[in-house]
């Protein structure tokens, strides 16, 4: 490519890749054939698809849907949530699990922050395979499994991934706490052991989470850190909406008396 070495060859090279569709990038404006029939077009707000070894972010509004497809059964979606308006309130995994009495996240579910608010909750779950205990892969992990995982490497990891990601937003290193992996398991045993549900499994599978706060999402999709195999990650597909913020009434939000408590510390956020 020394013809690049012309900065009027680069320039009319670079233009020639105008309007080029690979896999993995976003897609602008935003357009999915497999929303829901009541999404309307103009409510469509993000459609991307993060490469293995890729991430993203992304503003969004209370009642938005935010659906992760396991593409080809192998994803693993490190997904953090911030308060967009105060992101040093964030996904506590441990207050998440605590709270709840359920260690196992999924249909149902939802997704706390370190001040007893609702982030999220798990509107539809078609994987029932998340990881609410391990937190993302890191350098050393990724340096252990694959000999390499520096961010720039080619075995990058999740931790360093949301940094970037969260980077877009102002955030830090400090910001990058524990995250819930989406579509790889794990289990605790009666003895206490660890039981790993890894994959690959078959694809296709979804989760859609129905956003509670306006929020700062970041995802990285990178193996998971105790996936001993070799290099095995695929794409994770990533859509999100417009939606209707939850009503009084609401399954999940009356469901027990700790998330109708927290989503009442949510909507108290809201009052005006």
């Amino acid at each position: 490519m020394s013809v690049l070495a012309d900065p009027n060859a680069a320039r009319e090279h670079a233009r020639a890749m105008g309007g080029t569709i690979v896999e993995a990038m976003p897609t602008l404006p935003p357009r999915a054939e497999d929303v829901p029939a009541d999404v309307a077009p103009d409510d469509l707000l993000w459609e991307e698809t993060i490469a293995a070894g890729g991430y993203a972010s992304r503003t969004l509004a209370r009642g938005a849907r935010l659906r992760l497809i396991d593409v080809k059964g192998d994803a693993c979606a490190s997904l953090l949530i911030f308060n967009a308006a105060m992101p040093s309130e964030r996904l506590n995994i441990a207050d998440t699990v605590k709270v709840q009495w359920d260690a196992y996240p999924s249909t149902g579910s939802v997704l706390l922050s370190d001040m007893g608010r609702v982030l999220a909750s798990i509107e539809q779950d078609s994987a029932a395979t998340h990881d609410a205990f391990c937190g993302p892969s890191n350098e050393a992990s990724n340096r252990h499994h694959y000999g390499d995982g520096r961010n720039s490497g080619v075995y990058p990891n999740a931790r360093d991934r949301l940094l970037l990601a969260a980077a877009k937003h102002g955030l830090g290193r400090r910001d990058v706490h524990p995250s819930i992996n989406l579509f790889k398991g794990v289990r605790i045993g009666a003895d206490g052991g660890v039981t790993a549900e890894l994959g690959p499994f078959a694809p296709g599978r979804s989760l859609v989470l129905r956003v509670e706060m306006d929020v700062i999402v970041a995802i990285a999709n990178c193996p998971h850190v105790l996936d001993t195999r070799p290099w095995s990650i695929t794409p994770l597909r990533v859509t999100a909406w417009r939606g209707p913020v939850t009503t009084a009434d609401d399954p999940i939000r009356t469901a027990t008396p700790e998330r109708l408590r927290a989503f009442l510390n949510t909507e108290d956020l809201y009052r005006r």
